[in-house]
């Protein structure tokens, strides 16, 4: 396969909500199919599709097999972290973003999640120097080795062009529905 072929491929794995999700749960503890089904409320047989693409492009590793409640031979997987630097394809940001918003309806006290809106006029050098800094944070904090008693945090970030505050746009009311 090529190179291209390689990263649409990658791109189609990561263009679905459940396989974002799944990669979440499978971050720092390996699961098996029947407690990642059960964790999303999901039936088993679904998941289990989910899980063999995100395993052939390599997203989840499958970690050695164990006996599960009743003496079957269940294996676990494991986030391989490679989905971290896989090129997105299209409808990938709406893919994050309904992600998010699934995990977010699932905090017992929305409240207490730490949210930052910010608005900022910027050129495009201070435009790339934020990019490039925030991307360099990211990166040391992904790069870290989890704490196994640490809490499990997630991230979501979303920098884009407010164009309802842009001097080149029609006003918001003006747009087709």
């Amino acid at each position: 396969m090529s190179t291209t072929e390689d990263a649409d491929a990658d791109a189609r794995a990561l263009a679905s909500t459940v396989r974002i999700r799944i990669l979440r749960l499978c971050l720092d503890e390996a699961l098996t199919n029947r407690e990642i089904a059960a964790r999303l409320g999901r039936n088993p047989a679904t998941v289990l599709h989910h899980v063999r693409t995100l395993v052939d492009r390599g997203f989840l590793a499958a970690q050695p097999a164990r006996r599960g409640a009743r003496g079957s031979r269940e294996v676990p997987y494991l986030a391989t972290r490679r989905s971290w630097h896989a090129p997105g394809g299209a409808g990938q940001s709406r893919v994050l973003i309904d992600a998010f918003l699934q995990e977010v309806a699932l905090l017992p006290d929305p409240d207490a999640m730490r949210t930052i809106r910010l608005g900022l006029r910027l050129d495009a050098e201070a435009h790339a120097e934020l990019e490039r800094r925030l991307s360099d944070l990211l990166e040391e904090y992904a790069a870290r080795e989890p704490d196994p008693d640490g809490e499990p945090y997630s991230i979501f970030l979303a920098l884009h062009e407010d164009v309802s505050r842009s001097r080149r746009s029609a006003p918001v009311s003006d747009r087709p529905a």
